[in-house]
This record gives C-alpha cells, structure tokens and sequence, in this order.
C-alpha cells in the first residue's frame, strides 16, 4: 500500500503555494500529485518521499491533513492499460473513489495510478489474481 497525504486548502489565489512552499522549504519531494476543488476549498491529495516528515511540517505550518492508504498500480503505457485494471476491479465489485496517474519515464513500461478504492485488500487480491502488479511507496521514490 502507499500513504498518501490529503491537504485541505482555501480556494483563494496563493493558498495552494503557501502549501508547496512548506514542502520546498523542508526538502519534501512530490511523488505524485493531484488537486481537486470545490467553490471553497481544495483538497491536494500527494505521494511523497518522507511522509512523517511532511505530516509534521504541514502540521506545524496550520495546514489540516490526513493520511489515507491507496493503492498503487503499475500500468502498461499502452492503450487499454486503465481498462484492463478497471475491469478487473468492476468484476470483482470493487469501486473506485477516485483515481490519478503518473508516468515513471520509461515508453510503453511505466505509467502509475494510484487508487482509492472502498476495499484496498480485495482490490489487491483481485488485481494479484490476474497478474496486474501493484507497487508500493518505496518504488516510487525510486522513479
């Protein structure tokens, strides 16, 4: 599984640099990121490299967050990868929350999603099942 950090931020011109600017000034890289919104505030949900590290400087900073376990999948970089996991998740009546995407570099071998689903351990049993490859936190630092 992999941690990931959700941050409530005002929906106002600045407020979501103030937050990147606390995690640039204490070294913290971003993994992956991805930002949704609503007429009052966003929620920046990040993958990072020192969760307790980013925790503890959000926290000092005034920043509410939370720390949620998603789950992370090694995708083919080819037309139908999505589907291909979509579809084994839907089969075995596993919904999805939400979902984001990344790539990790490399054509046709690496693109990552990270999924919030209402069940992470019949997800992986049933993606392991099928063969989809999930990735953990470590992994992703390497990228």
């Amino acid at each position: 599984m992999i941690q990931q950090i959700s941050v409530f931020v005002e929906n106002r011109p600045g407020a979501l640099q103030a937050m990147t600017a606390v995690l640039a000034e204490n070294g913290i890289d971003m993994r992956a990121f991805s930002l949704a919104e609503t007429s009052d505030f966003g929620i920046a949900r990040i993958i990072v490299n020192d969760v307790y590290k980013t925790t503890t400087v959000l926290r000092d900073a005034g920043f509410v967050h939370n720390v949620t376990q998603v789950l992370g999948v090694a995708l083919s970089d080819t037309p139908g990868g999505l589907d291909k996991v979509l579809r084994v998740l839907a089969a075995a009546d596993v919904n999805v929350e939400y979902l984001y995407a990344f790539f990790g570099g490399r054509k046709g071998r690496d693109a990552y999603t990270i999924f919030r689903v209402a069940d992470n351990a019949k997800a992986a049993a049933a993606l392991a099942a099928q063969g989809i490859r999930q990735v953990e936190q470590d992994e992703l630092l390497d990228l």
